[in-house]
């Protein structure tokens, strides 16, 4: 299914936080190209059906208040072909139960686990090296 669209990459050197002596070493990395809103989506999805663009924004934006409100709820929201949304939290440890609280709360994070096909799609891709 890929349409030979090469994404890009770029090599970058990253010195070792744990061993600041050590020689840096050289990594990809993954090349962003721009953005992608809600309006573009809602323009791409009207261009592929016969809805109009209007109406697919205002069931876009229903779409992510609704995701927020199901997540809030400790729903794990599942997007079939995408795959799901969870909201997942990290902690400080505490020796004793009752010595947790809220307080202990280090981050909130939106975990994404994607879909069968969305894994497949992404280890297809086509890449080049750029500058």
């Amino acid at each position: 299914m890929s349409k030979n669209i090469l994404a890009k990459l770029k090599i970058r050197t990253r010195k070792n936080p744990q061993d600041p002596t050590a020689a840096p070493l050289y990594y990809l990395q993954a090349v962003s190209t721009g953005t992608c809103d809600l309006d573009r989506l809602a323009y791409l999805i009207s261009n592929q059906s016969t809805v109009r663009e209007p109406d697919c924004l205002a069931v876009l934006h229903a779409f992510v208040h609704n995701m927020l409100d199901e997540l809030e709820q400790g729903r794990i929201v599942e997007l079939g072909r995408l795959g799901n949304f969870q909201i997942g939290v990290g902690s400080t440890g505490s020796v004793l139960a009752e010595d947790v609280s809220l307080s202990n709360i280090k981050r909130i994070a939106l975990n994404y686990r994607p879909s069968k096909h969305v894994k497949k799609r992404i280890n297809s891709m086509d890449f080049s090296l750029t500058e």
